[in-house]
């Protein structure tokens, strides 16, 4: 595993567009399809990276939080299956039940939507507002395994909070830290 960073992508980028299938309706779905009345949080991850695995648990209930308030979240696994098989959507889609995602989890197969917004690490958060502008990218919080604080999904939180009171979003912002995208070698 490699401690990797956020490339921290440029504030105010209009979020790529996709359509990937999801591993647990087994439906494409495309940006268009999924963005939220209030906003988007779009979330590289995967089954693997112990830094996703210790926010799962607050991911989901940040999702379950603000997705009753006009958001919609979609995560995205874009690793290499054949170097890391337990990130294929048959075990994705068994994440995904077990933990009760109340989101989809694409699969990114050729990582182009990857590459898209300059992901770098699991996970790696975007928010973008109801027309889809970049107003936060980075961390879900200060928490850390093994860095002994809870997590509480506070940064992304407090961009949510920002962008439902209409004030802006601050631009001082955090990069995640994780374990690096698994990209194919060709």
């Amino acid at each position: 595993m490699s401690l990797t960073p956020s490339k921290m992508l440029k504030l105010g980028t209009q979020a790529p567009n996709f359509e990937l299938p999801d591993s647990i309706s087994r439906s494409l779905l495309s940006l268009e399809k999924l963005r939220g009345e209030k906003g988007t949080i779009i979330m590289f991850i995967c089954n693997h990276c112990p830094y996703v695995k210790h926010v799962n648990d607050e991911v989901v209930r940040l999702a379950n939080d603000y997705r009753i308030l006009g958001f919609s979240f979609v995560a995205i696994s874009s690793n290499d299956v054949k170097a890391y098989p337990q990130d294929h959507p048959d075990q994705m889609f068994k994440t995904a039940r077990q933990l009760n995602y109340p989101f989809p989890y694409l699969y990114d197969e050729s990582q182009e939507v990857a590459r898209a917004y300059n992901a770098a690490c699991t996970p790696d958060f975007y928010v973008f507002d109801e027309s889809l502008k970049l107003v936060y990218r980075g961390q879900l919080d200060d928490s850390r395994p093994k860095n002994g604080i809870p997590t509480s999904g506070r940064s992304i939180r407090e961009a949510l909070d920002a962008l439902l009171n209409n004030r802006p979003v601050p631009e001082h912002q955090k990069p995640s830290m994780g374990c690096n995208i698994k990209w194919r070698s060709y």
